[in-house]
């Protein structure tokens, strides 16, 4: 029987709620719905155990897992499982750079790292994969903040013989993902790309914190799709009434045979933790996996599972 990999995860918010929630789920009920691929290097998505948290919250900070993930202002729903206590006391996260130490010892028996805090905080990302390097751990970045991309960062994990995985997940399907196919759709019809845009609209935290906090994110998006010098990312607007809900307008203006007109509208509505959470399981059994085969850096795999992989803008 194949070890289950153990896993640490840095955020306690709604993405982490639909993580844990969904490895319940899927373990009891043995369903495949919404699983883009059951099996990853002999890995299921049942076979991974959380084993440490790590939170800012003074709320969250000392409570198990399973009953911090509820707490507001998380808004992510139940799912319907039984959700026995995790037994993982959420630890206090890092605050600064000197704190790594701590950190890494919290680290002991974890073969992967999850950073899936807030973006917008490059220096804690950054002191995050630090962690993981000194702990020997896989780091995997699901934010838009650098660390993947940062070569120096990518050469240190390459050299202690460590995956890298990131930057900024590309959700199972959201905003991205659906532009980014429509825009090769039009190029591979033939047709001329005159203008697009996409708007953004969601009531997390996650969103509260990019409206406030914008930095590397519109970079990220636009790393996501093709002609990027053609579309417009609107700033994200935080609607606290959608809850874990996002909704997405998408436009696209096009030319085909005789300059004749085609324009393109769609609104897209999706839970956007759900969305993390389809990607992240993949992400960790990929880090797992190249963890244990001894493949340092980032694996050519989880490319596609991201927005701004390794070469792209910063």
């Amino acid at each position: 029987m194949i070890e289950r990999v153990k896993v640490a995860v840095v955020g306690v918010g709604n993405n982490t709620s639909a993580l844990v929630q969904g490895l319940a789920l899927y373990r009891q009920s043995g369903s495949l719905v919404g699983i883009r691929r059951p099996m990853i290097d002999g890995l299921g998505v049942a076979d991974i155990d959380v084993v440490a948290a790590f939170a800012t919250s003074e709320e969250k900070i000392g409570r198990d897992l399973t009953e911090a993930i509820f707490l507001a202002p998380n808004n992510f729903p139940r799912l319907d499982c039984d959700l026995p206590r995790a037994g993982v006391p959420v630890t206090k996260g890092l605050v600064d750079a000197s704190e790594v130490p701590r950190v890494a010892a919290a680290l002991t028996g974890a073969e992967v790292l999850l950073y899936s805090a807030p973006s917008g905080r490059p220096e804690i990302a950054r002191a995050y994969a630090e962690a993981a390097h000194t702990a020997g751990v896989a780091f995997i970045n699901t934010t838009a903040d650098p660390v993947a991309r940062d070569p120096q960062v990518m050469s240190r994990f390459e050299a202690a013989g460590l995956p890298l995985l990131g930057d900024d997940l590309a959700s199972q399907f959201g905003t991205s993902v659906l532009h980014n196919a429509l825009l090769r759709l039009l190029k591979e019809r033939g047709l001329t790309l005159v203008s697009s845009y996409q708007v953004n609209l969601g009531g997390t935290e996650d969103f509260r914190n990019l409206v406030e906090n914008p930095n590397t994110k519109k970079q990220s998006k636009l790393n996501a799709l093709p002609d990027a010098d053609k579309v417009e990312v609107a700033p994200l607007g935080y609607l606290p009434h959608l809850r874990s809900q996002k909704v997405a307008h998408l436009n696209i203006e096009a030319q085909g045979w005789g300059e004749t007109v085609v324009s393109l509208d769609v609104k897209l509505r999706v839970d956007d933790p759900s969305g993390a959470a389809g990607v992240n399981i993949d992400l960790i059994r990929i880090a797992a996996g190249a963890l244990r085969n001894g493949h340092a850096g980032h694996p050519a795999q989880a490319t596609s599972l991201l927005k701004s992989p390794p070469g792209t803008a910063i």
